[in-house]
């Protein structure tokens, strides 16, 4: 049962030039404003007045996640973030000099206000983030700042940003995704490539019978020896003449219970390949887990059911990849056929 409103004692007063009527009035709309007001803020506590009215309880988009490469009893994780459900979370690697395939990324695929890219996490489901590590040069990281107040879509993760350091980094995405997001899926995503989150929404919301799923465009092929080779692997000797089955690194997924058994390991038990997608690869030998492989996310060129889109096999991701993108944005097969292949084709 509601209050009833307190009684306004009313004194007669020397008489005035204003009627009595009129102040009456007035004192019972400033007494009414006030109970509204106060009512509003026990009915609604996240709401915060300011120039623009927001919700308070919503979670962060930008959040520095820790990870220390010695591992600790959590996992490295130190994050008082409340996680977010949704069905997949699309972590894009990016790094320093990297800014201008982020441009083409937000001009094509990705949204690049957050409202719209929040829109389409609600159509699709999937949370999509840039995920970059840090940098002793200042300079670099003023810019970084820069450009997270501008668009707000980014993972900072608490390991140096090198090429030679990818395994370490993807496993500290990995660890920062899972503690700050409820996800069916981690997809773990190259800054170039072109990539349909409408149709990737579809093959994570599959139904499948095997809880530990790693999913991607599977391989295998030669193991690297020769040092002057860009995927030369020190580690060759205990991997023999040809890779096992593993999934190409532009773009790859782990089911929750997978990330789940990543977590709860000490960072130090895994051993690091000097290559990312192998490394994961070998993880995925030791696990309990079933190999799903899609085509679809390794297609060279844009088709009915294509996901993920690269310039395969020359380049790992696209070739000029700030041009390409763009390109094939242009193209109405990539950016506006349907998200499911009509029944003609």
């Amino acid at each position: 049962m509601m209050p009833s409103s307190p009684r306004l004692k009313l004194f007669h007063a020397r008489p005035t030039r204003r009627p009595t009527s009129m102040i009456v009035i007035t004192s019972l709309a400033i007494g009414l404003f006030g109970f509204l007001f106060g009512l509003s803020a026990i009915i609604f506590p996240g709401i915060r007045l300011s120039g623009r009215t927001c919700l308070t309880n919503s979670p962060p988009k930008t959040v520095r996640v820790l990870w220390n490469v010695g591992g600790n009893s959590n996992g490295g994780i130190s994050s008082g973030v409340k996680r977010q459900k949704v069905m997949g979370f699309v972590g894009i690697q990016t790094g320093f000099a990297s800014a201008g395939r982020r441009r083409a990324l937000r001009n094509t695929w990705m949204p690049s206000d957050p409202q719209a890219l929040r829109r389409l996490e609600e159509s699709t489901g999937l949370a999509i983030r840039f995920i970059i590590g840090k940098t002793k040069d200042e300079a670099k990281m003023d810019e970084l700042r820069r450009e997270i107040a501008e668009y707000d879509d980014f993972i900072l993760l608490d390991i140096e940003e090198e090429y030679s350091k990818l395994p370490y980094k993807t496993l500290a995405f990995f660890k920062a995704a899972y503690a700050l997001y409820d996800s069916e899926f981690y997809v773990k995503a190259d800054d170039d490539i072109y990539l349909r989150p409408d149709r990737l929404s579809l093959l994570l919301a599959k139904e499948r019978s095997h809880s530990q799923t790693y999913l991607g465009c599977l391989k295998k092929g030669p193991v690297f020896t020769d040092p002057k080779l860009k995927w030369y692997e020190p580690l060759a000797d205990l991997l023999g003449q040809e890779y096992f089955l593993h999934a190409y690194g532009p773009i790859y997924a782990l089911s929750a219970d997978v990330v789940t058994s990543l977590v709860a390991l000490k960072n130090n038990s895994f051993r690091m390949f000097s290559n990312e997608d192998v490394t994961i690869g070998a993880w995925m030998l030791a696990m309990n887990v079933n190999h799903e492989n899609h085509k679809t996310l390794c297609e060279s060129e844009c088709s009915p059911s294509s996901i993920a889109v690269w310039d395969i096999p020359k380049c790992s991701g696209l070739c000029n990849p700030e041009k390409r993108m763009l390109e094939l944005h242009k193209i109405e097969s990539c950016s506006k056929s349907p998200t499911l292949p009509s029944e003609d084709e």
